[in-house]
């Protein structure tokens, strides 16, 4: 499924799609000067709900901190209601959210300052993004020959486009090869994430995931990590070695776009049963569950959107929505 949409919220203006475009000069697009979000809303029974929209809109803000914006058009609380009015507008019920704010109006001296931030948001239909067969089969991964940013160089806590490439390079690689996913390593040679995905290891009842020192701090792992306690499984974060990945009875990963999936295999060796296992599907249905409205436990966790109200195009470039 393609990623048109009717609108793309930009600087405070629902866009026609097709009119939503920034100059080919901007020094994002050069330079990946620009920090993002991914996002989901889902179909429930009370309409779109966006899952944990005020966490994210947060580590947008926090991503842009990271990268050292000092002056940001819209704070986290404007930036969800734009959520809001853009999911809408397009009037989806289950799609994906990326709001991006991005360097533009100069910054061509490689300085942050030397520029100003934009703000742009569009949503689109997106089914899981490792394919629907993946909740039940699992998925084959490897551990990629690109190793995982350095905490130093590339400031793994932010959402920046610039990082990026580094996944790029280890997807395209893992792809090329046969696999569905990669797992990348950190310096020192301990697991750190898949490429768009935080990380869980099971054996004999526990539940293992990285520390945050070099990870990003994923909402779905965190959201996981309350899921699994409530469960009754301890989970624990620890440094993770190649080889405990190989013998764990479960590995399973976390991600905005991937939900949560198991891994069958990884280089070669079949992880359990081969198959999703019965703990990863157990944190898998309780998941499901709340991102579509039927467990009130977690009911807090979703920002429903009211579709039926109406929506306030901007005609020209006066007509502001915040």
């Amino acid at each position: 499924m393609g990623m048109e949409s009717k609108f793309i919220w930009m600087d405070g203006e629902l866009i026609e799609f097709e009119k939503a475009t920034i100059h080919f000069l901007t020094p994002a697009l050069h330079y990946g000067a620009a920090v993002f979000e991914g996002i989901r809303a889902y179909a429930t029974d009370k309409g779109p709900a966006v899952f944990r929209l005020k966490e994210h809109a947060e580590r947008l803000i926090d991503s842009a901190q990271v990268f050292g914006f000092r002056e940001l058009p819209y704070d986290a609380a404007e930036i969800a209601e734009a959520i809001r009015q853009t999911v809408r507008a397009n009037g989806f019920g289950d799609c994906y959210i990326r709001p991006l704010l991005y360097l533009t109006g100069g910054g061509w001296n490689l300085n942050v300052d030397g520029g100003k931030a934009s703000l742009a948001i569009a949503v689109w239909e997106w089914g899981n993004y490792l394919g629907e067969e993946a909740l039940e089969k699992g998925i084959r991964a490897n551990v990629s020959s690109f190793t995982r940013h350095q905490p130093n160089v590339m400031m793994t806590k932010a959402k920046i486009a610039g990082n990026y490439p580094n996944s790029i390079l280890a997807k395209t690689e893992s792809v090329r090869l046969g696999f569905d996913e990669a797992i990348m390593l950190n310096p020192q040679g301990f697991v750190a994430e898949c490429t768009g995905e935080n990380i869980f290891v099971v054996r004999e009842g526990r539940i293992f995931t990285p520390p945050l020192a070099d990870i990003l701090e994923g909402i779905t792992r965190e959201s996981l990590i309350t899921i699994a306690t409530d469960l009754g499984f301890k989970v624990i974060e620890t440094l993770i070695s190649r080889d405990q990945l190989y013998v764990a009875d479960e590995v399973f990963v976390s991600g905005t776009a991937a939900e949560v999936i198991g891994l069958s295999e990884i280089d070669f060796r079949k992880i359990g049963g081969g198959k999703t296992g019965p703990v990863t599907r157990s944190i898998q249905k309780v998941f499901h569950d709340v991102i579509r409205g039927k467990d009130p436990a977690y009911d807090g966790w979703l920002d429903y959107v009211e579709i039926s109200l109406p929506v306030k195009v901007a005609v020209d470039s006066s007509a502001k929505l915040l």
